[in-house]
């Protein structure tokens, strides 16, 4: 067998760039692409996408790398975004703009339903919270702002699913996927309670039956057009980015984490439990895995290096800079404080606040803007270290995304979380992890100790521990201030 025989192209359908990757039977990269993608913001919090647009960039990038390879890969393995509405009728096409998970016109309604107990009801049932973002919200406001919309509809969906859908004809959403908020993970079905809880039950038979783990689909003629690739090509469909990014990075044992400095902060760690305190903050959701009896206790902040990119931008400069500012600004940001909640609809994990808002304290004319954007890396490193800790980290804790990248703001989250932190060498784990799982589909699975064998360790600076933990404790105590606020 040559080195590309048997390739399988992997595709990463993220928030702001699709992604394709041809990954050789050892592992290996042999080629990729990428495609930017346009998020259509409106006032009001409005967050949406056009699916044209994303089917036209995941046909690009698949057929630029499917041109760079001998011949036909094995399988086309998809994964990208979740949460969000995809809606669409029976042939898949819209019949609105699709709804990001970024999208916050539905956080006065959480907001509602926090105070009267629907969230907390519906986390005892399936161990999912709740944010503006995610389909109970969304479906509850299309049912009262834009009926007609949900009347069209044949799928409630998300991303790949619909991209699925218009390249095999079928309609089939992964477990992952499905999760939020109606799925009870043990069972992998969903909770009647939970779609009454929010008033939507009329609309459950928009919900697509979770897929089989392992479910391989097939190209049919109309996407292997789209594609150039054959038709009858196997097609996997899942799991969504944050399962997908931990399998690919090598989150194998009970109690190993994964760490993602993407556009959002998602923090995973591996369990075979899905028991709950029912008295525990409701947020979050247990992921189902391919693995019946494996789920990630996932805690998906909202603000990664969305946060860091606002503060460069707020402070006049650019990535670019950002090694510079960390070496000029030493840890602790010589006293400056922030909180990082920027996103429009609030914060979900590891806690839900719909009027969650970023602040900066301690600034004065000694400072400059060095500090500020180390406080705001900080910040988002005291965010994640509260979401891995909820999460139940025990064991090893690996790290990808764009914000993996920077080695300064790599040293200060391993500083921060007190324990090495493992950085693949392969920069697109989601798409490599959506391969892992299509060569297992294909009953041909793969050596993952030859696959996970590349990595960089980045270890804690032992001079900044004990700062750095002073500085976590004032974060915790921040956070629980300002939550009375928010609340009110």
């Amino acid at each position: 067998m040559t080195e590309t025989a048997g390739a399988i192209i992997g595709v990463d359908i993220g928030t702001s760039v699709t992604k394709a990757v041809a990954f050789a039977r050892d592992g290996s990269r042999l080629h990729a692409a990428a495609r930017r993608s346009t998020l259509l913001r409106e006032p009001g919090g409005i967050v949406e996408q056009d699916l044209e647009e994303v089917l036209a960039g995941v046909a690009e990038v698949v057929r630029e790398v499917g041109a760079a390879l001998p011949g036909a890969p094995a399988a086309l393995a998809l994964t990208g975004q979740g949460d969000g509405l995809w809606l669409r009728d029976a042939e898949g096409r819209a019949v609105r703009r699709m709804i990001s998970w970024m999208d916050g016109r539905a956080a006065a309604l959480v907001g509602r339903w926090q105070r009267d107990g629907t969230v907390g009801e519906i986390f005892r049932h399936t161990g999912s919270g709740m944010f503006p973002g995610c389909h109970a919200p969304l479906l509850a406001w299309l049912r009262e702002h834009e009926p007609e919309a949900l009347e069209r509809a044949t799928v409630a969906g998300y991303c790949v699913d619909a991209i699925a859908q218009r390249l095999t004809g079928t309609v089939s959403v992964d477990a992952s996927d499905a999760t939020l908020p109606f799925l009870d993970p043990a069972t992998r079905r969903y909770s009647p309670t939970a779609l009454a809880a929010c008033g939507v039950e009329e609309v459950a038979h928009l919900l697509p039956e979770p897929a089989a783990p392992h479910a391989v689909l097939a190209l049919d003629r109309e996407g292997a057009a789209l594609l150039g690739l054959p038709a009858g090509l196997p097609v996997t469909s899942g799991p969504y980015d944050l399962p997908a990014c931990a399998i690919g990075s090598g989150v194998r044992e009970i109690g190993d984490g994964l760490l993602t400095v993407g556009t959002t902060l998602a923090c995973q760690v591996l369990t075979d439990r899905t028991d709950r305190d029912p008295d525990g903050e409701p947020a979050g959701m247990w992921l189902c895995t391919p693995s019946s009896n494996r789920w990630l206790r996932a805690l998906p902040a909202m603000v990664g290096t969305a946060g860091i990119d606002w503060a460069l931008g707020t402070v006049g400069a650019s990535t670019d800079d950002l090694e510079a500012l960390l070496d000029k600004s030493p840890a602790g940001a010589r006293g400056v404080v922030a909180l990082p909640f920027l996103s429009e609809a609030g914060e979900r994990a590891p806690f839900v606040a719909p009027g969650a808002r970023a602040s900066f304290e301690g600034m004065s004319l000694a400072h400059d803007r060095a500090d500020l954007v180390r406080a705001m890396c900080e910040a988002v490193g005291y965010a994640a270290r509260h979401c891995l800790e909820t999460a139940g980290l025990s064991r090893t804790l690996a790290a990808c995304g764009g914000g993996t990248r920077s080695q300064g703001w790599m040293r200060a989250f391993a500083g921060i979380l007190g324990r090495p932190v493992r950085v693949p060498v392969e920069t697109e784990v989601g798409a490599k992890g959506a391969a892992v799982v299509a060569r297992t589909a294909l009953g041909d699975p793969v050596d993952e100790e030859q696959w996970h064998t590349g990595y960089r360790l980045v270890e804690p600076d032992e001079n900044d521990r004990a700062g750095y933990e002073r500085g976590y404790a004032r974060y915790r105590e921040r956070v629980a201030a300002a939550r009375a606020r928010w609340e009110g």
